[in-house]
């Protein structure tokens, strides 16, 4: 039988460690992360069994993380709280989660929750249907909800600029966006940025969906703008 794995995902340095040592001497492979985006690329990228989450983290908050993992992901979630009233309770647990756990806890009893949640049979898939407010352009998946870009499934973490701007190319794909008009959605009318700016933006953006595996994806129209390529479509 091969060994569970556990994700934590916990920004207090100190608990972190202790969770992960308690689960390492139960004999689970571990990984610990302090951010909620890298919580969710650790869980796309290692497919861990069991994610132990704890709610106040930066980047997407725990509740937040954990909806967007079931959008993919059959892990148990196991959330962890300071916050002991029971609204956030039941909010955490209508978002996908297990169980939780409020801090201060015993590790041994963490350990003993996870062991629980490994035993419980899961007679349906809990992955929730993709959100419908997407566009997929070849391996590229736009997530205008979560405001997430995917390649082939992996997440690319982009800035709000350049998610606006392929945001903007990727609502219309037969639509040529020009220059102006993506100015103008990822700047705001008050702000002075110029049109090189938005193909500096676009630049570092193609560089990224390169490194993942999806360079052809924004085509440039001479003297215009850009628009999705016309092989993706």
């Amino acid at each position: 039988m091969s060994t569970a794995k556990v994700l934590v995902v916990e920004d207090t340095p100190e608990i972190a460690l202790v969770i992960e040592l308690a689960l390492r001497d139960a004999v689970f492979a571990v990984r610990t992360t302090a951010h909620g985006d890298t919580g969710l690329v650790e869980a796309r990228d290692w497919v861990p069994d069991v994610v132990v989450l704890d709610l106040n983290i930066p980047g997407p908050d725990g509740l937040e993380v954990c909806r967007r993992l079931r959008h993919f992901s059959t892990a148990y979630v196991l959330i962890l709280t300071a916050r002991a009233d029971e609204v956030d309770k039941l909010v955490g647990l209508s978002a996908g989660a297990d169980d939780y756990l409020t801090k201060p806890f015993s590790p041994r009893e963490l350990v003993a929750r996870v062991h629980v949640l490994l035993r419980r049979p899961r007679t349906a898939p809990v992955v929730a249907a993709p959100p419908a407010n997407r566009r997929v352009l070849g391996p590229v998946v736009v997530d205008f909800d979560a405001r997430e870009v995917l390649v082939d499934g992996s997440l690319v973490r982009t800035t709000r600029i350049e998610f606006e701007l392929l945001a903007a190319i990727a609502e219309h794909p037969n639509r040529v966006r020009t220059r102006e008009q993506l100015r103008r959605r990822a700047w705001g009318e008050e702000w002075l940025a110029d049109d090189h700016a938005v193909d500096v933006h676009l630049s570092n953006l193609r560089r990224k969906l390169a490194a993942a595996g999806a360079g052809n994806v924004i085509a440039t129209v001479r003297g215009v703008g850009y628009r999705i390529d016309q092989d993706l479509r």
